[in-house]
Order: C-alpha cells, then sequence, then structure tokens
C-alpha cells in the first residue's frame, strides 16, 4: 500500500501502448461499493474472494498493465496467477514512505487501526517475500517521481 502500484501502472501502460485495469476498480465497479464498504460487509476474506476472481479473468488479458491490491500476493492461488504472466514488477517503498503516502488516505481499510505504521510493517514483513517469490523485477520507489520509475519500467523491459 502506497508504493505506487496504481499511478505507475497508468504511466508504464501509457507509454506501452497497453490498457491499463486495476483490480480494486474493477471491484468497485462490479459491486458498486467501494473497497471499505466491502471490508465492513463481507470482511477481508469475502473482498480477497472477489479479488481472486477478479485477476484470474484479467491474467488472461493481452497488452494489459494489471495493478494489484497489495495482499493479492498472500493467496497461492494469486501467486500462481501472477506467475502465468510475463512480467511481475513489485512495486515497494521504505516503511517512512510508506507511512507518509498512506497516512491520510481513509479507503484502506487494514490502516484504520491506532498504529498504521505497525500494521504496515506487519504487513511488509509478510508480504514482502511473497512479491519477491513472484517478481521478475523489484523496484524501490523513494525519491523517485511515478514517471521515473515508469521509465525504468520500459527500459527494463523494452517491447
Amino acid at each position: 500500500m502506497g508504493a505506487g502500484k496504481s499511478t505507475i501502472g497508468r504511466m508504464l501502460a501509457s507509454k506501452l501502448g497497453f490498457d491499463f485495469v486495476d483490480t480494486d476498480q474493477v471491484i468497485e465497479q462490479r459491486t458498486g461499493a467501494n473497497i471499505p464498504w466491502i471490508f465492513d460487509v463481507e470482511g477481508e476474506v469475502g473482498f480477497r474472494d472477489r479479488e481472486q476472481a477478479v485477476l484470474a479473468e484479467l491474467v488472461l488479458l493481452d497488452n494489459t498493465v494489471i495493478a494489484t491490491g497489495g495482499g493479492i500476493v498472500e493467496r497461492e492461488d494469486n501467486r500462481k496467477l501472477l506467475q502465468s504472466l510475463n512480467e511481475v514488477i513489485y512495486l515497494t517503498a521504505s516503511i517512512d514512505q510508506l507511512v507518509a503516502r498512506t497516512s491520510k488516505d481513509k479507503k484502506r481499510p487494514l490502516l484504520q487501526v491506532p498504529d498504521p505504521k505497525a500494521k504496515i510493517i506487519e504487513l511488509l514483513a509478510r508480504r514482502d517475500p511473497l512479491y519477491r517469490a513472484v517478481a521478475s523485477m523489484t523496484l524501490i520507489s523513494d525519491g523517485l517521481s511515478p514517471k521515473i520509475v515508469a521509465q525504468k519500467i520500459v527500459d527494463t523491459y523494452p517491447l
């Protein structure tokens, strides 16, 4: 959360002439509800079920950059789906950057806790090894504009 997946994904898709899809946006469009509401009503498991179903459809698309929710790698089936893609870019940032980027965002249900920094540390400790296991490239976005990060990806994977 807060690494820049959606912003950088949009820029990357534009540079490549690809379509862009964000799993969270697809879920919101299909349900007519925002992610916090889904978490409130269905819990995290309900949201993750929806997320998995959407990912299973999106990996079948060609010429598409897919931005996923941060927790998508916590399910083994999702990791297998991600590994079926040509490239998986893991965007990350320092704890301080992630805290700064998410501190005022009320649309992140998992961070609506008394100590969001501790929650970010906990989530990153669990998710980082999973992302590194499926990623073909890891990029740290600290101090870099989204435009520069997108260009680094294009320079690494010219299509």
